[in-house]
């Protein structure tokens, strides 16, 4: 299939999908069609058992993306604008793991969607921001919902009402990065976060995404409710118990998905 600004690369040794975001020129912009064959594709990942995990990154050194396509704005109705936080909530909606890799500009949507990602792992070049005060617009596709969350309302009114971005060092102090590295480690260092979710079990994985997704968003004795419910699901689950005989006899459990 061809994508609007974005190819797509599997790894069927070690069962990861990596999406970037390929349009250097115009520093990796996302246009609006791009957003919903984004929505699809992890749609069609997320019931892949051959996908293990996802990485969503940008080409070239300059951006994961500076933002979407802003002409394009113009061409949708209103309607239609008010539900692109559905399209970009795609890759948080996703049972598969998924992983940002990040550097240079993340501005505007690219910023809304590396935070519906699980993990962010970024450059030391990285700039986060929320520039859309600046024509007239607010975030529109999640940002400064989850930007809040993440890091307070205090700091997320100063990004996107002042249109802050926010360099590496604070964003990592901040808890919106995992990892912060040189761009020349940027690669290994999302492959060893990658490899780390390999080596668990796929269903413990997305039962802790989809139990995780929905901390926010109920009371405490909810959350607990939901948090027990998953796990005595797990408990009749072949991983389960390969990882308590794995555990006991002292080897690495194989872990099957089931």
């Amino acid at each position: 299939m061809t994508y609007d600004g974005f190819r797509v690369e599997r790894d069927e040794a070690r069962d990861v999908t990596t999406i970037t975001l390929d349009v250097p020129e115009k520093l990796n912009r996302v246009s609006m069609p791009a957003r919903e064959q984004l929505a699809a594709l992890f749609d069609e990942l997320g019931a892949d058992p051959s996908v293990r995990a996802i990485v969503l990154t940008g080409a070239g050194e300059r951006a994961f993306t500076a933002g979407g396509d802003i002409p394009g704005f113009m061409e949708r109705d209103p309607e239609q604008l008010s539900r692109l936080a559905w399209n970009v909530a795609a890759a948080e909606r996703c049972p598969k793991p998924v992983v940002a890799k990040l550097r240079g500009y993340c501005l505007g949507v690219g910023l809304e969607l590396a935070l519906a990602c699980d993990f962010r792992v970024a450059a030391d070049d990285v700039r986060l921001g929320l520039p859309e005060v600046g024509l007239g617009m607010i975030p529109g596709s999640g940002g400064s919902q989850r930007l809040a969350r993440l890091i307070g309302l205090g700091r997320a009114k100063d990004v996107v009402m002042r249109r802050r971005q926010i360099p590496a060092a604070d964003a990592l102090a901040w808890g919106l990065v995992s990892e912060v590295v040189p761009p020349g480690e940027l690669d290994a260092a999302t492959d060893r976060v990658v490899d780390e979710l390999l080596a668990v079990s796929p269903l413990a994985l997305a039962m802790a995404k989809r139990v995780l997704n929905h901390a926010y968003d109920v009371p405490l004795h909810v959350g607990l409710e939901l948090e027990g419910l998953a796990y005595g699901l797990l408990r009749s689950t072949h991983d389960f118990r390969e990882g308590v005989e794995g555990f006991v006899e002292g080897r690495p459990p194989r872990f099957e998905g089931r």
